[in-house]
């Protein structure tokens, strides 16, 4: 039965009620008080009769009330968010059909709640993740979104959601770009440079976005900043080799232009000088082969217990001769638990015929070189210290990259010390191959040590 059913058979059966109650209340009051006039006996069965049909009423319709107020405090749980519970069966009247229908809606709009909180999250763990930054701005000029890479690339607050564009975006051509596009113009890239530092460069692009009612713009910053350093580096490789080899081959070539009208004894010193400048071009080659090689990752290492005491005879036998040439000393300072270490001992004994080398380049004559080895920890710290003048406080951060070669004035007498340029990059490389590190350091009051830490 439908509820306006009910409602209509409780009304009949309440005025029954009243009736009734009317009836058996007025005839005996008529039949005890006979000069009770008709009119006040039947407001007194009225009254009576009223009563019993809102007791009635209100008995009958109490159950009516509660599904009701079940009804709308679910309701107002849906309002609030709340949809984990569901109505009880109410049966099949117009309240059932009403709850079943609250609570589908209630359903369907979880799923749907449910579907876009894990596309917002989906979202965000995209653009959070992404390396290059985005900025959204709506067709007010106002910006919606901007990603944690946006933000570290333009240094932006976090209280900028909101804002107009030209307050958050100060570079005049990306804002020229986001205009073009708002009002519907083709936008190509810009480039930008020193954004948040000198160093820093990035492209931006910008693109619509057609969002009802209106259309968007959408920024994406690409940060180059790498590839503009390795391009950077080419050239300057590319230059340093030039010049390297340019060097010699000028003197080979003036000299062999010379051995055509020279003497004998003048042909002996022009073929030494040629001789002296194919090796150099050699030596050249040769370690921008082996930088190749371990930059390619085609260096392998062999760990045997190495005699740092055996190593570093191996290598003043090497050098014998320009150690004497300058009469240089070599003093070590071996800690009995850093005698040994793990490694490669070719490998090893490159990075110290290179760092003791460049030692000896720029030690004074008669001067002496101090080479100790000490256990820091589970690593063992190498030190190599001359008695030169030192380098240069803004070059120290310099002396492993490619083809760096010192001033001249750092010399005692201006000579150049040789070498491509090559040794120390060489030997921070070979360093890396082992785990370890190398780092460069001034004495006081001068001179210069490198020191080299490997793991036990």
């Amino acid at each position: 039965m439908t509820v306006a059913g009910r409602m209509v058979v409780s009304g009949l059966i309440a005025a029954a009620g009243g009736i009734s109650a009317a009836a058996a209340i007025v005839v005996p009051l008529s039949q005890r008080f006979p000069g009770t006039p008709a009119v006040e006996t039947f407001a007194a069965g009225l009254a009576a009769g009223l009563i019993v049909t809102y007791a009635v009423l209100t008995a009958m319709l109490a159950p009516l009330r509660r599904r009701l107020r079940a009804l709308d405090e679910r309701a107002r749980r849906y309002a609030s968010g709340d949809f984990g519970r569901v109505l009880p069966d109410y049966g099949t009247d117009e309240i059932g059909t009403t709850a079943g229908s609250l609570d589908a809606l209630a359903r369907d709009v979880a799923a749907r709640l449910a579907r876009l909180s894990d596309d917002s999250a989906r979202l965000e763990a995209i653009l959070s993740g992404m390396v290059e930054g985005v900025l959204v701005v709506n067709e007010h000029g106002r910006l919606q979104l901007a990603n944690d890479a946006a933000r570290r690339m333009l240094q932006l607050d976090d209280a900028i959601e909101g804002r107009s564009y030209p307050e958050i975006v100060r570079h005049p051509a990306v804002a020229g770009q986001i205009a073009a596009t708002l009002s519907g113009q083709p936008a190509g890239s810009v480039e930008l440079t020193g954004v948040r530092d000198a160093s820093q460069t990035l492209i931006a692009r910008t693109a619509p976005v057609n969002v009802p009612p209106g259309r968007a713009a959408v920024v994406v910053f690409h940060d180059i900043s790498d590839l503009r350093r390795t391009d950077r580096i080419r050239r300057d490789f590319v230059a340093n080799v030039s010049h390297e080899l340019r060097t010699p081959l000028t003197a080979i070539r003036g000299y062999v232009e010379a051995l055509a009208d020279a003497s004998p004894d003048e042909s002996r010193g022009f073929l030494e000088i040629i001789t002296r400048h194919t090796l150099r071009m050699e030596r050249l080659v040769r370690d921008l082969l082996r930088l190749a090689r371990i930059e390619a990752g085609q260096e392998t290492v062999d760990r045997l217990p190495c005699s740092i005491d055996g190593l570093l005879t191996a290598v003043e036998a090497d050098l014998a001769s320009l150690l004497a040439a300058k009469r240089l000393r070599i003093d070590r300072e071996i800690a009995p638990e850093a005698a040994t270490i793990p490694g490669d001992p070719n490998k090893l004994q490159d990075v110290l015929r290179n760092l003791l080398e460049n030692a000896a380049n720029y030690s004074p004559e008669g001067g002496r070189i101090t080479v100790s080895a000490a256990a820091a920890g589970h690593r063992v710290r190498l030190r190599i210290a001359d008695e030169g003048p030192g380098i240069p406080p803004a070059d120290l951060g310099r002396v492993f990259e490619r083809f760096y070669r010192v001033d001249k004035a750092r010399t005692r007498d201006g000579r150049d010390p040789g070498g491509t340029g090559l040794g120390l990059s060489i030997a921070r490389h070979l360093v890396g191959l082992h785990g370890g590190s190398i780092t460069a350091a001034n004495l006081a009051p001068h001179g210069a040590a490198f020191t080299i830490e490997l793991p036990l």
